[in-house]
């Protein structure tokens, strides 16, 4: 993913003059620290000692150093020296005199990060109004997660300002929000306490040369500045002061709105002086939108014409009508705007755009379809109710084609997820609506390393369905619940509480929405709600698997995305990107080759080089099914195919994962579609005769691309790494990147998952052979054979058997034995 804002820090004054930190405790080392916290001080003697005593144990293990910069007129430097001699990290103080104290705490916060060492930089108080544990749990939150600021908040969840100096304090601190976020409500839009001085930012996120703050609140200017950056928060409750007095006044109240008015200022003139260029591109955006609307009338009047002709005429219900006319008038429009309206900008190739035009327009056209259903049912006639339907979407499609399929554009666009962190709190269940059986009516056992009960039968592992598994044994358990609040809120959010161990991901439409909950733990308990629970596909690829692959690796074993097959009891194992023609290669291989097939999209591997069967269902397409001459299908599966195929490749994915970018229930979407027009998922022996094997020990691994015909081999480093990308590419889809970084399994974190992943891996792939196939005529199917027979000989090979799965029917056992 490409990093929202980036750019090298400064190591100078505000005002230009040079300063040097001084060491006071354990110097670095030659190796940098990961985390740097910044501690900006005035007059703070009484607070420091106590400060470095709580916090140096907390973040010496995140592998930290603290840089307190002083601004101090008593003797606060003296106190944090004798307080740092034994401190068993990096403790190092800047101390600016009175002349070079430009831009108060800010100026002192931006002075910290110019010359902070880590790769993340935490800024907290020395007042201990900021907990030394809250400020330890959020630096490690920051760091296991894929963002670029994580805000401590008073605000959300179990946040508490009680710790500020009196009722006063607090209506002003509430007050003062409430006008922050009404001046910049999109760019604040996902945070609940832009003014905190407790946050993390990742340096290479942070461009010091956008920021000017004055007063106290940098946290403001960093956000306002940085519109992209993507945002985290943690709740806790802020403490009272330890000693001292706060720093607070009318002074810095005056300093602070003078400042966020002249933010606010800057905004508006930054936007006149990028000048006419804004101008321009304002007046071209109208100049498009007309342009659109007029091709949409045009093709209006096509999609009126063919909808009167299906509906008078020929006699169609008028429902079948209005498909048949959306594809002609979808047609239409695609040439009139991709020629006319977009020939400069657009992007991609011509059938991609196609694709994800042709998508947007079906997608629409099932949203369309009832409301016209309920129109006819109330008297109006056809043709003006479909009229209807089409005008109420129009701004809708323009602001896709236009901001998505023609000229996406990322800038100042920040995550619409909200992402908290509940370090103390425990989470609020609501009652359910109905009472629910417990019951675990599907069983899975998953190579004999992990076990799965569920309320939902999930087609993905209908291969290790095995009912003699225990219900009350299961590692994983899925149950439909009623997950999330009754009302709508304004946006997805991914909550993590802590202290129970429970993920809590909710969408916009409350308990309608695409809601999952998350008990780690032994079993691991998940809850769907009722829309996930109708469509089992997302719920295992977007919320199983991702914990499957975890448990998988806590047990020395890895899912790899790849596929494997044995050719002459050889076990070949085949990784591409997706669409690539991976599938396609995979039946070829069977049906032209023989062998026997273990996976197309997971494969199981250990470390001793052997790889378990995953035979999930072949998502395939009309084009692969042609390829193979696969003749099983019904005519209807035909037909309903050119539509899944189309809804379900990699156009389609890519339309999803770029609508995810906006305040959309994305996963919702995802499951209406797939509950609508479910996936073309076929088991691979109904496409082509074959037999499936339980193992192999893998020799040989081919990468293969397109491209000019070539072959070159992959040094072990270059391997891992691609196979490791790869992996990683399978689990774009949100909400991915919220979830995973906040899985805990046997007490071993993320970090240390994804660590361990890359040593299981880096041993299976120890006695592997590695090299890249590129064809430009699909032709992998063919030389790879050819390749193993040249190296190999033709002396077909006999499988060695290995040992049986627990409790798995002994005709299922041996490396590359067959079903």
């Amino acid at each position: 993913m490409t990093r929202a804002v980036l750019g090298p820090a400064t190591s100078q004054t505000p005002d230009g003059s040079a300063a040097v930190p001084q060491d006071l405790g354990t110097p670095g080392g030659d190796r940098p620290p990961r985390l740097s916290v910044v501690v900006p001080t005035r007059d703070e003697a009484e607070n420091v000692s106590l400060l470095i005593d709580r916090l140096v144990p907390l973040v010496a293990p995140l592998d930290a150093e603290i840089l307190v910069v002083d601004d101090s007129d008593d003797d606060t430097p003296a106190v944090l020296a004798r307080a740092a001699l034994d401190a068993p990290l990096p403790v190092r103080l800047l101390h600016r005199p009175t002349h070079a104290r430009t831009g108060g705490l800010s100026g002192a916060v931006l002075l910290g990060a110019g010359h902070a060492r880590g790769d993340w930089i935490l800024v907290m108080d020395a007042d201990l109004q900021h907990p030394p544990t809250t400020a330890a749990m959020l630096a490690a939150v920051a760091m296991r997660h894929d963002v670029d600021v994580v805000i401590g908040t008073r605000y959300a969840g179990n946040g508490s300002r009680e710790g500020l100096d009196g009722p006063a304090r607090e209506v002003t601190s509430s007050w003062a929000t409430r006008l922050v976020k009404s001046l910049f409500p999109r760019r604040l839009a996902t945070v609940s306490d832009p003014m905190s001085g407790l946050f993390a930012v990742r340096r290479d996120a942070l461009r010091l040369d956008r920021m000017n703050p004055v007063g106290f609140k940098v946290l403001l200017e960093l956000l306002v500045r940085h519109p992209a950056a993507r945002v985290a928060e943690v709740a806790y409750e802020m403490a009272a002061r330890h000693a001292g007095q706060s720093k607070a006044s009318l002074r810095e109240g005056m300093t602070f709105l003078r400042h966020l008015f002249r933010l606010r200022g800057q905004r508006l003139i930054g936007q006149i002086r990028t000048g006419p260029r804004a101008l321009r591109e304002r007046l071209r955006e109208l100049g498009r939108l007309v342009a659109f609307g007029l091709v949409g009338l045009s093709g209006m009047v096509v999609n009126t014409a063919v909808l009167w002709f299906c509906y008078e005429p020929a006699q169609l219900h008028h429902l079948l009508g209005a498909a048949v006319a959306t594809q002609v008038s979808t047609s239409w429009n695609f040439l009139l705007v991709d020629n006319l309206i977009y020939r400069r900008t657009r992007r991609a190739g011509t059938p991609g755009r196609a694709v994800r035009f042709f998508l947007l327009n079906n997608v629409l056209l099932l949203l369309r379809l009832p409301v016209l259903q309920a129109l006819v049912w109330a008297g109006v006639g056809v043709l003006a109710a479909n009229a209807v339907t089409l005008g109420a979407l129009f701004l809708l499609r323009f602001l896709v084609n236009d901001r998505v399929i023609y000229t996406a554009d990322e800038r100042g666009r920040r995550d619409p997820v909200r992402m908290l962190v509940a370090v103390d709190g425990t989470e609020t269940v609501p009652t359910p609506s109905r009472r629910r059986y417990q019951y675990l009516k599907y069983r899975y056992d998953v190579a004999g390393v992990v076990t799965i009960g569920s309320q939902i039968r999930l087609p993905e592992l209908e291969f290790f369905r095995a009912q003699w598994v225990a219900g009350a044994d299961v590692d994983i358990a899925v149950r439909v619940a009623d997950v999330g609040g009754r009302g709508p809120q304004r946006r997805a959010a991914m909550t993590q509480y802590a202290e129970q161990s429970v993920l809590r991901y909710e969408e916009q439409l409350g308990r309608l929405g695409a809601n999952f909950r998350i008990q780690l733990g032994s079993p691991i308990d998940i809850h769907v709600g009722p829309l996930l629970a109708r469509s089992p596909h997302v719920v295992y690829t977007n919320v199983i698997e991702a914990l499957l692959r975890f448990v998988m690796v806590s047990r020395g074993h890895m899912l790899l995305h790849s596929a494997c097959v044995t050719l002459d009891g050889v076990g070949v194992m085949l990784s591409a990107l997706t669409d690539t023609g991976k599938t396609a290669t995979v039946l070829r291989l069977l049906r032209d080759h023989g062998g026997l097939f273990l996976s197309d999209d997971m494969t199981i591997v250990r470390p001793d080089g052997v790889a378990l069967c995953f035979p999930k269902p072949l998502t395939i397409s009309a084009h692969t099914l042609r390829a193979v001459q696969a003749q099983d299908l019904t005519p209807q599966e035909w037909r309903r195919l050119q539509i899944q195929s189309r809804l379900h490749s990699k156009g389609g994915r890519s339309l999803a994962l770029a609508l995810a970018r906006f305040n959309l229930p994305i996963m919702g979407i995802n499951a209406l579609t797939q509950l609508l027009v479910p996936p073309p998922k076929y088991s691979v022996d109904r496409l082509v005769p074959c037999r499936m094997g339980t193992s192999t020990r893998v020799e040989e691994l081919f990468v293969i691309e397109r491209g000019a015909p070539g072959i070159s081999d992959l040094d072990p480093t270059e391997t891992l790494e691609r196979m490791i990308d790869n992996t990683d590419d399978a689990y774009g889809f949100p909400p991915f990147r919220y979830l995973a970084p906040s899985i805990t399994i046997d007490g071993q974190g993320y970090t240390q998952l994804r660590e361990r992943e890359r040593e299981i891996l880096a041993a299976f792939l120890s006695t592997v052979r590695g090299r890249v196939v590129s064809s430009d005529c699909f032709g992998w199917a063919d030389e790879i054979p050819r390749l193993l027979r040249e190296e190999r000989g033709e002396v077909r090979r006999a499988a060695v058997p290995s040992p049986v799965w627990p409790r798995w029917d002994a005709h299922l056992a041996g490396a590359g034995g067959a079903v």
